[in-house]
C-alpha cells in the first residue's frame, strides 16, 4: 500500500514542524507544509493528495480559497486552528482540531480522513 499524503497548510512554521513530525512518525507524507493560500493551491493543483490538514487563517486571511479547491477535488480536509467554528468558513465545513493539540488527537483526525479519502462528499 502507498504512503497515504497529506498537505499540510499552516502559517507558524514551529507548528508546522511539529505536524509535520507527527505525522511522517506514523508513516504518513506530508506535502508542504504551505505556508500562504498560493502555496496550498499550487501543492493542491500540482500534488496527489488523500488529505489536508488546513490552518483556518493564514496571515490573518481565511482559507477559503483552500477549502474550496480540496472540496471541488474531493480531497477530504480539517481545520487546524484555534478558531471556534464562528470563525471558519461557512461554506465549508468540516472537522476541527483545536490548537493545542497533541499527537494523539491530531493522528486520530488524520487517520479519520484518510478512511473517507474516495468517498463521495468526503469533504463536506
Amino acid at each position: 500500500m502507498a504512503a497515504q499524503r497529506l498537505l499540510v497548510v499552516e502559517d507558524e512554521l514551529l507548528v508546522a514542524l511539529d505536524i509535520e513530525s507527527i505525522l511522517t512518525g506514523a508513516g504518513m507524507v506530508v506535502v508542504g507544509p504551505a505556508s500562504t493560500a498560493h502555496e496550498a493551491l499550487e501543492l493542491i493543483a500540482s500534488s496527489t493528495l488523500d488529505a489536508a490538514l488546513i490552518d483556518a487563517k493564514l496571515g490573518g486571511e481565511l482559507v477559503n480559497d483552500v477549502a474550496q479547491a480540496l472540496s471541488e477535488r474531493g480531497i477530504p480536509f480539517a481545520y487546524v486552528t484555534g478558531y471556534g467554528r464562528e470563525s471558519l468558513p461557512p461554506d465549508y465545513p468540516a472537522p476541527i482540531v483545536t490548537k493545542p493539540f497533541d499527537a494523539d488527537r491530531l493522528l486520530a483526525a488524520a487517520r479519520r480522513l484518510l478512511a473517507t479519502a474516495g468517498e463521495p462528499d468526503s469533504a463536506a
